[in-house]
């Protein structure tokens, strides 16, 4: 069914005032939404991505299952610094994850990355920290839905999206009524609080015009303009209920002496931040070794450990030690060098695609020196190759034409409180199918039998 479909939503672009008039009204709609990353379109193709019902209720059990495997690590890591350990975390990010964010959940709004084939489905990363797309992803339905090309594809097919920022919404709303141990007395305002001038811009402001329609005013700012004095932290004259993280760690560290009214705010809790400092625990990509690690099955019910052998890739740190591989003992660094066709090495903590070095693209040379390079850095992963999907999208090109091209496909169901409430999908010419790296991202739509 899915082929007869793509293959009917192609035919349909060879009609051409059919396809000129939904290239022209993608073009407008890209700009009007802001659905622009870095100055360039960000959803440069003429077709969604389509996944099935019966698969897309399938990740969503799989997505849920693994999640709460992944919450089971964060209750862990909190009482066992070992485990902390096997993670990589610095001393000044286990100084941030041990401040109660006002709530259970790790990371109340996350992202898993993965891969769907026809016979596999396989996750290669979490974001858990702060999972960008979700009001693009919001806006692209709204583009979208409204193409000629997609009214007479609707016309045989039933299709249906996924919109995402209520649930975001919905989430804040949830962890501060818990933060504060009742419903507020008021509607909170909100502020999104990222560094200046960053590329996410533009969803801040789709995110900011949603909130505001729902009742809650809201401000974007960077840690620079905050203060805290009174136990408020506030913006000129804006008091902040609750904290929308984009303010990733990483990015944070470098000017928080400078501008500590953030962290000295969570520290008093005197601010519901989502996501919170905490969640910097299962964004580090070592999170999968901890969950493939032997050592650490116990930690995970049947279920659970069922779901990770058949959907999380094998991981580990790259050390110099003794592992385990499919059940049997190995010298890791030994594995690693003699196993390249099959495994990639990336940094423990970035994002965008940065220093990975993918093992069946690499000569034996480059491969071992980025092995050397790994084991002396102390903050890199090894993780094996899983299977990736591809498959054919009309792209638009700088002069306007729609050109076919295979393309990698890489799905990202967006969690909630621990349940899948939205996607979206990333493509790419290459292996590296990362917006921050020059990739494009399509709305995914659900379909179902034709009508």
């Amino acid at each position: 069914m899915m082929k007869q479909a793509v293959l009917h939503y192609h035919d349909l672009l060879k009609e051409n005032n059919l396809a000129e008039s939904s290239r022209a009204m993608l073009d407008k709609g890209l700009e009007r939404a802001k659905l622009i990353f870095g100055g360039r379109r960000l959803s440069p193709y003429l077709r969604p991505h389509f996944v099935t019902e019966a698969d897309f209720a399938r990740i969503c059990g799989i997505c849920e299952t693994v999640w709460s495997a992944i919450q089971k690590v964060k209750d862990a890591a909190i009482e066992d610094p070992t485990i902390l350990d096997d993670l990589g975390l610095t001393p000044i990010e286990r100084d941030l994850i041990g401040i109660d964010p006002g709530y259970k959940a790790v990371s109340p709004t996350s992202r898993l990355d993965s891969f769907l084939t026809d016979s596999a489905y396989s996750f290669v990363e979490l974001n858990g920290e702060s999972p960008a797309g979700i009001a693009y992803a919001d806006a692209a339905y709204d583009i979208f839905s409204a193409l000629p090309v997609m009214k007479r594809f609707a016309e045989r097919y039933r299709i249906r999206p996924l919109y995402g920022r209520r649930f975001m919404l919905e989430v804040l709303l949830e962890s501060y009524q818990e933060f504060l141990g009742r419903k507020p007395d008021r509607p909170p305002q909100i502020a999104i609080v990222d560094l200046r001038d960053m590329p996410t811009q533009k969803e801040f402001e789709l995110f900011k015009d949603f909130f505001e329609q729902n009742g809650h005013a809201t401000i974007i700012c960077s840690p620079d303009e905050l203060e805290f004095d009174h136990n408020r932290l506030r913006k000129d004259d804006f008091e902040i209920d609750i904290i929308y993280k984009r303010l990733l760690v990483n990015e944070y560290l470098p000017v928080m002496e400078q501008h500590p009214a953030l962290i000295n705010a969570y520290r008093a809790g005197a601010v519901c931040m989502v996501n919170s400092f905490r969640s910097k625990l299962i964004h580090k990509k070592a999170l999968f070794a901890v969950l493939t690690s032997g050592r650490r099955a116990g930690l995970f019910n049947q279920s659970e450990q069922a779901a990770i052998r058949a959907h999380v890739p094998w991981t580990r740190l790259v050390r110099a030690e003794k592992s385990d591989y499919q059940g049997k003992e190995i010298d890791l660094l030994e594995f690693v060098a003699a196993n390249r066709h099959k495994l990639v090495l990336k940094p423990n903590d970035d994002y965008g695609g940065h220093g990975i070095t993918i093992g069946w693209n690499t000569d034996e040379i480059r491969w071992d020196e980025a092995l050397r390079s790994a084991a002396v850095n102390g903050d890199y992963v090894v993780q094996e190759r899983v299977p990736t999907a591809r498959e054919t999208f009309p792209a638009l090109q700088n002069d306007g034409k729609v050109e076919f091209a295979e393309q990698l496909v890489d799905l990202d169901p967006l969690l909630f409180n621990g349940k899948v409430g939205s996607a979206f999908t990333r493509l790419s010419f290459t292996e590296l199918a990362n917006v921050t790296s020059g990739g494009g991202m399509v709305p995914t739509y659900i379909i179902g039998e034709a009508k």
